[in-house]
Parts: C-alpha cells; sequence; structure tokens
C-alpha cells in the first residue's frame, strides 16, 4: 500500500492532524525562507545609499526659516470680575433653558 493509501485509510480526526501538521511544517518553511531573504536584502543596502534614494526633505532647515508666531498675553482677570462672568454665564444658561422650554411647548 501506498503511503497516501494508508493517510486515506486513516480516521478523519488523524487526518486532520496529519494535515496541520503539514500546513504549520509549510509555514515554518516559507517564513524562515522569507527572513532569510529579507536578511540578504538589508546586507545589501547601505544605510547611507537609503537614505540619499529617499532624499528626505531637510525639515530642520525649514523650521529655522519659518516666522516667529506671537502669542498675544491674556489681561489678568481679578476674582470680582471672575465672579460676576460666572453669574452672567448661569443667567444665559437659564434664559437658554426657559427658551428651549417655550420652543418645546
Amino acid at each position: 500500500m501506498s503511503f497516501l493509501k494508508k493517510i486515506q485509510n486513516q480516521p478523519e480526526g488523524t487526518r486532520k492532524i496529519f494535515l496541520w501538521i503539514i500546513i504549520i511544517i509549510l509555514g515554518f518553511t516559507f517564513l524562515f525562507v522569507w527572513v532569510q531573504s529579507l536578511r540578504q536584502r538589508l546586507k545589501g543596502t547601505q544605510e547611507q545609499s537609503v537614505w540619499k534614494e529617499l532624499r528626505p526633505p531637510q525639515f530642520e532647515e525649514k523650521i529655522k526659516n519659518l516666522p516667529k508666531i506671537e502669542v498675544p498675553e491674556f489681561p489678568e482677570i481679578s476674582e470680582e470680575e471672575l465672579k460676576a462672568l460666572e453669574e452672567e454665564l448661569k443667567i444665559l444658561e437659564e434664559e437658554a433653558v426657559k427658551v428651549k422650554e417655550t420652543q418645546d411647548e
């Protein structure tokens, strides 16, 4: 009996295990070959030549040439002014709720 016939005569569970073992072995083989070819390609290219091929823009020089943006300073708000603003905000919120209630009716 040939090897293939022996496998075909096995129960289904045994055939599935055999199939998965073969798939795992093939997967590891392909992974090994891929890693080896990747290593060879990386050895073949030098970091300097890749950098020159890409020719990345010189951002550092462009950043130095950008105009400086001046941010205005905010004036100091006293405690009293802050409390007055909070009270006005509460009043506006209450009015907004009243308007919404009248619109819903």
